[in-house]
């Protein structure tokens, strides 16, 4: 049988499908597993192989760091308990204008039977947030009404070095003269800094099918 082609449209429908599918799965290798990059790898891998059976598309690895490179997507699986997970640390500007790719977000619910001696991952929520919405809330929000509020580039540089941004003077200098050029778009992620970032979605799941960028899968 031919195989579609990948895109993201079929890649948000195939996860609500794979979703709902999953949430009714017993797995007994999850049973009493509580690392969360373990449940992550798991649901990847297990929505790679569900994919892989109607569409050709461009697989990713570790090393790209994207699991659709093809697409620029990523996928990101992480508990409704704390709904966060880690990221690449590519640069500063990240936190301004976005990670440059998007997100497809699984948000789950573990429940183990100890009748059973299995686990059942229940998918309260997926989430499709494009990349020009995967900036930190808080330093667009606040760069924005900066300028909104006639700000110079003085201003643009000690908002940056409040909040900590992990760049030099020179840096602050050259983001500061691109901010005054071109406005960031609001993001709706909380980026915090660490040698990898550290991305918390509430916001997004809170705001997901009521702000333009942000789509309401499941």
């Amino acid at each position: 049988m031919k195989k579609t082609e990948l895109n993201r449209l079929f890649l948000t429908e195939e996860a609500c499908h794979f979703a709902a599918i999953e949430s009714c799965h017993k797995e007994a290798s999850l049973y009493n597993v509580t690392d969360g990059k373990a449940v992550g790898t798991y649901l990847e891998h297990k929505f790679q192989k569900f994919l892989e059976q109607k569409y050709n598309y461009q697989k990713g690895s570790s090393a790209e760091g994207l699991d659709f490179p093809q697409l620029l997507v990523d996928m990101k699986v992480t508990s409704i308990r704390q709904p966060q997970s880690s990221c690449p640390f590519s640069s500063a500007r990240q936190k301004i204008y976005g990670l440059g790719y998007s997100l497809l977000l699984f948000v789950y619910q573990k429940l183990d039977d100890l009748t059973s001696k299995t686990s059942t991952l229940d998918i309260q929520h997926i989430v499709f947030i494009e990349e020009n919405r995967t900036a930190d809330f808080q330093m667009t929000s606040g760069l924005c009404q900066i300028i909104d509020n006639q700000g110079n580039k003085e201003d643009l540089i000690a908002f940056m070095m409040d909040r900590n941004l992990p760049i030099d003077e020179i840096q602050a200098d050259q983001l500061a003269e691109e901010i005054l050029q071109k406005k960031p778009t609001i993001g709706y992620l909380t980026i915090s800094n660490a040698l990898q970032w550290r991305l918390q979605y509430r916001r997004a799941l809170d705001n997901a099918g009521q702000i333009d960028g942000i789509l309401k899968v499941r």
